[in-house]
């Protein structure tokens, strides 16, 4: 039912936007747009343009998904969020984080409502504003070897600035393949202790290639994968879309 209406609810906006964009047409055919470019590594930007592509991703603005049983809704551009399940729900408004029951979800949402985003909206998210590239040696499996880079931010930049990312892809197909990361959010320090995940189930979601499912790794001493950590996680019934959710979606429930 969460779904359907948050289906209505984007169909309804689109078709309002649809209109007002017809409307501001006539009094911009005459202005050329701006369009900020930004650079990435060579090989990083064809990675992003084989699942997508970032000039496409930027034009979406709402991304849903479910995962362990909870509904993710995410503003693409404000980076906004509501997660939903039967018990509770908790979210982002734009300026704090909000739980609907503390008895039945006793996190810190402030870590986890984007959590899964970060996962799943892999590798797009690591096209941020704030990033540092470089690059890193390939990381092995099975006798093949994946080019990769490392992603950190500058100082300040969301909750985490010193949390880094390790991209990895197949330099045949250009697809992502694995992802390394670190996690400093309770610690506040820097580490160089990292998990690692294979992506090597995707799906087309109007015109992108997202992650039906993911699996963390074991590692060996050279920080190379060997195998399954645990089961595989996954996601269902992904939403992507052009149209805004209203303000209210993203605020605390009042009852």
């Amino acid at each position: 039912m969460r779904k359907l209406a948050l289906l209505i609810a984007i169909t309804v906006i689109s078709f309002s936007c649809k209109n007002e964009s017809k409307k501001e047409v006539m009094k911009k055919e005459n202005v050329k747009e701006v369009i900020k470019v930004k650079k990435y590594p060579e090989a990083l930007a064809a990675v992003f343009e084989k699942h997508g592509g970032i000039d496409s991703w930027n034009k979406m603005k709402t991304l849903s998904y479910g995962v362990n049983g909870e509904e993710h809704t995410t503003d693409l551009h404000s980076r906004r969020a509501v997660v939903n399940s039967s018990d509770y729900s908790y979210g982002f408004n734009g300026e704090n984080t909000w739980v609907s029951d503390t008895t039945k979800f006793k996190k810190d949402p402030k870590f986890y409502y984007n959590l899964y985003f970060y996962f799943y909206a892999m590798p797009f998210v690591l096209a941020d504003d704030g990033i540092v590239y470089s690059e890193v040696k390939p990381l092995e499996f099975e006798g093949k070897k994946y080019p990769g880079f490392k992603i950190s931010y500058k100082a300040n930049v969301g909750n985490s600035s010193d949390d880094n990312y390790f991209i990895y892809y197949d330099a045949t197909t250009k697809e992502m393949s694995w992802l390394g990361y670190t996690v400093t959010y309770f610690s506040k320090k820097a580490s160089d202790k990292f998990s690692i995940i294979r992506y090597n189930d995707w799906e087309n979601v109007n015109g992108f290639l997202l992650p039906k499912s993911l699996t963390w790794y074991q590692k060996n001493e050279q920080g190379n994968p060997t195998e399954p950590a645990r089961e595989p996680t996954v996601f269902s019934l992904p939403l992507l879309s052009k149209a805004s959710l209203a303000d209210s979606f993203f605020e605390k429930p009042t009852k």
